[in-house]
């Protein structure tokens, strides 16, 4: 059982009030904001002593916290077997405020930490307009399914964004209001997410790739230069099975050993290697005069980038990716006779499609670098098409059945 005592702590010259909470021969505290003397303090009543202006209104202060503290020990220990001094200190008293607005911005500023630039930069803006719909800030407690159904309509409607971007306003929601349980800024009871509380339903999107004809001028376009080196970076990506971007700009000479390619993907640092097919190593082949060491990057997009600041990097791969999707835009489709939107993430799309309905699921979860199955299913469904062109081919084929005594009319015949 952790006990809980009002203790006064010597702090440049000053004595604060604050809550000790020990489990286990360890300590936490939370100081309450307000200073008194040593000899206005009764340490065995534990409480101020008349002496001091405001005794009345401290004590009846202190008693509440106190109240609150053993409250909340109480609880966490009823759920939890095992409870740490620590674990009630963020239960009184969570690392910032217990409000949205605190928490939200605890959220983001966590989010900078880990380096997750494209996250930060994307639920930045979608907290700014729950805030700006809210109009005020808002307790955990106050967020509601009904006012998030109504948000939802709003970015909607108002904002005049697509189905799937008012929904990613709710997912940054549901991820804030988890942050928020985890520092111990509101109860999980609470929580309006989930079995009948607020669904997350995505749209269905449609998903399309480069046909073979198209792929076959992607990679005989005449092309020179900057030019060339971005259809270099798509095609790179599409011979490692839709290889993503920042996977491809991250690639070192050291990752290729025996003809083959090791590296772990950045998405979730699942490894693996695959074999480097000879069209990989022509591309390899003009940059080979440009490697200074082992250790250095293939592709010139990271050069000099600080790999250690993760924010950092992953801002500057954004920036370089915007400009290379602008590239193959607007000056390698033109030229390949492509009236797709060409952009890198399609080399994705486009494996995808080339490989529907010939590898068995298993072997392109590998070639996915997925952690479930269940999520190769559901990307590859979007392009494995041959089981509902064949039904619906089987259907307006289809031959009338001959009525007793009748012969089955020929599909062609023949004239008089």
């Amino acid at each position: 059982m952790s006990s809980v005592k009002i203790v006064l702590r010597k702090k440049e010259g000053k004595y604060p009030l604050a809550l000790r909470i020990t489990k286990d021969r360890k300590s936490s505290y939370i100081h309450l904001g307000y200073d008194v003397s040593e000899t206005e303090w009764d340490e065995e009543k534990q409480r101020v002593k008349k002496s001091h202006p405001n005794s009345t209104r401290l004590n009846n202060f202190i008693l509440k916290k106190l109240s609150e503290a053993n409250d909340h020990s109480l609880e966490l220990e009823t759920q939890k077997t095992h409870v740490s001094s620590h674990a009630v200190k963020q239960r009184i008293k969570p690392s910032t405020g217990s409000t949205f607005n605190a928490q939200a911005e605890l959220f983001l500023q966590r989010l900078k930490e880990a380096g997750k630039y494209n996250q930060y930069t994307a639920d930045k803006p979608r907290i700014k307009h729950f805030k700006e719909f809210v109009g005020h800030d808002i307790a955990f407690q106050d967020i509601t399914v009904s006012l998030l159904e109504r948000f939802q309509a709003h970015v909607k409607n108002k904002l005049k964004v697509s189905e799937r971007t008012a929904v990613n306003h709710i997912v940054v929601m549901r991820s804030v209001y988890s942050h928020a349980i985890k520092e111990g800024a509101v109860d999980a009871k609470f929580y309006p997410f989930g079995k009948g509380k607020m669904k997350i339903k995505f749209p269905e999107t449609s998903k399309i790739g480069l046909n073979p004809d198209e792929l076959v001028r992607l990679e005989e376009a005449k092309l020179e230069g900057q030019n060339n080196h971005v259809r270099n970076l798509w095609l790179f990506s599409y011979y490692f099975a839709g290889m993503r971007v920042s996977d491809v700009l991250r690639l070192r000479w050291s990752d290729f050993q025996n003809d083959r390619l090791h590296y772990e993907m950045g998405k979730n640092l699942k490894g693996g290697s695959l074999k480097v097919p000879e069209k990989a190593l022509r591309i390899l082949e003009q940059y080979k005069a440009f490697q200074e060491n082992k250790n250095d990057l293939v592709f010139p997009e990271l050069k000099g980038v600080d790999f250690a600041d993760k924010f950092a990097t992953q801002r500057t791969i954004a920036f370089k990716t915007s400009a290379i999707d602008k590239c193959l835009k607007n000056n390698v489709a033109p030229v390949a006779k492509i009236d797709k939107k060409l952009t890198m993430h399609l080399s994705r799309h486009s494996f995808a499609q080339s490989a529907s309905d010939e590898i068995p699921l298993q072997v392109l979860q590998k070639l996915y670098r997925h952690s479930s199955i269940i999520t190769t299913m559901g990307y590859q469904s979007n392009f494995t098409t041959q089981q509902t062109d064949d039904a619906l081919d089987a259907v307006l084929n289809k031959k009338p059945k001959a009525k007793d005594g009748e012969t089955q009319p020929s599909q062609n015949p023949t004239p008089d």
